[in-house]
């Protein structure tokens, strides 16, 4: 139901992103798009660039009038300040750990250049303005979606004792947007000590999306199963190596009785789960309640102690080049995660309960809650 197209360039002059899909009389303003791109700008170990140059706001330049979506595409553009991109010199020497080498050989560039500016992570804010519009619209069903950093080298955050609500709480006036602090301290350590050593860092980032109804998603085909879905879009998000649903990769090692969710029911609750190992996602479908999921982001390939490449051009040994200087940029990978998993709840609860605009989808989401309610 959903669908999106980001272009752009990281010293371009803008990102911009087609959403089509979008229910017409949705509220939405520019402001809450710019919250969400001011939240992907933060987070202890970030460059100057992300602190100065990269001040973003977006322009609705389509799709919007008098403050509500009109069912036509969305266009939101991103300026960049930064637009030397024709002035910038020719990069001949491919960074380990990019898309540099292979970008080049597969489009016969000998300016690395045309690689790098697009498969830079800058591209992200693109996609952070489109699952902006994504958590309007789950904003009018209830639902939440946040994320937490939950791991930073051999660092492991301990939340198991807090409420989702307090989780979120936490993260959000974090430096880290990590909920347990003397956690956080040693992450903020480790990150020091990695600057010091013009070294990087990666870690690991939790997702959580609250309150959703049962049945997003569904069994039917491959392609229609959420998690795989969600999974997908994840793993397109520049540097994140691995995604893992609920219990993860502990499901591998865990009898059956230690890891399925248990079903109970009430006159209260219905249908409902006290764990959620399976994260809160059954054969493809959402079960009702949270979904969380896991990122795992590697440490940035560019380093200021450069690694060792080859030139295009002489193919003799070179000192990589350098393009940014952030140490860590895990907090905003979790921003940028959020902005997946919202598009794509968004376009389930789309593909669910249809509608050419908010007032319709609505109505069928209530009749929907009802059906359930009443099985």
């Amino acid at each position: 139901m959903l669908r999106y197209l980001t272009a752009g360039e990281s010293h371009g002059i803008c990102l911009t992103a087609i959403l089509e899909g979008m229910p017409a009389g949705l509220p939405l303003a520019a402001s809450f798009i710019d919250e969400e791109l001011r939240r992907r700008q933060l987070g202890y170990g970030r460059g100057a660039r992300m602190t100065s140059v990269e001040t973003d706001r977006v322009q609705i330049l389509a799709g919007l009038r008098g403050g509500k979506t009109i069912g036509s595409p969305l266009t939101l553009q991103v300026p960049n300040r930064d637009t030397s991109i024709d002035k910038l010199p020719v990069v001949t020497r491919p960074r380990p750990g990019h898309a540099d080498l292979s970008g080049a050989l597969k489009y016969n560039h000998e300016d690395v250049r045309n690689i790098l500016e697009r498969a830079s992570a800058r591209e992200t804010a693109a996609r952070v303005a489109v699952g902006a519009v994504a958590k309007r619209f789950l904003q009018e069903f209830g639902v939440t979606v946040f994320s937490h950093v939950v791991r930073m080298g051999g660092v492991q955050a301990n939340v198991e004792k807090l409420t989702h609500a307090q989780i979120r709480k936490k993260a959000e006036v974090s430096p880290l947007r990590c909920a347990d602090a003397k956690a956080e301290a040693k992450m903020i350590a480790l990150i020091d000590k990695a600057k010091a050593a013009g070294d990087t860092l990666g870690g690991a980032i939790e997702i959580v999306a609250t309150d959703l109804p049962v049945g997003l998603g569904s069994h039917v085909q491959w392609d229609r199963k959420l998690d795989a879905r969600v999974s997908a879009g994840l793993m397109a998000i520049q540097a994140i190596k691995a995604v893992e649903i609920g219990a993860g990769t502990k499901v591998s090692v865990l009898f059956g009785s230690q890891l399925h969710d248990q079903i109970f029911h009430s006159k209260q609750k219905g249908f409902y789960r006290k764990t959620c190992r399976a994260g809160g996602i059954e054969g493809g479908m959402t079960v009702g309640g949270p979904i969380v999921v896991r990122i795992h982001m590697k440490p940035l390939s560019t380093l200021r102690k450069p690694m060792m490449s080859v030139d295009l051009k002489t193919k003799k040994p070179f000192a990589a080049t350098v393009e940014r200087s952030d140490v860590s940029a895990v907090p905003a990978a979790g921003v940028v995660g959020e902005a997946v998993v919202a598009f794509h709840l968004a376009d389930a609860f789309l593909e669910k309960f249809g509608g050419d605009s908010l007032t319709e989808t609505r109505r069928n989401f209530r009749g929907f809650l009802s059906q359930v309610e009443n099985f």
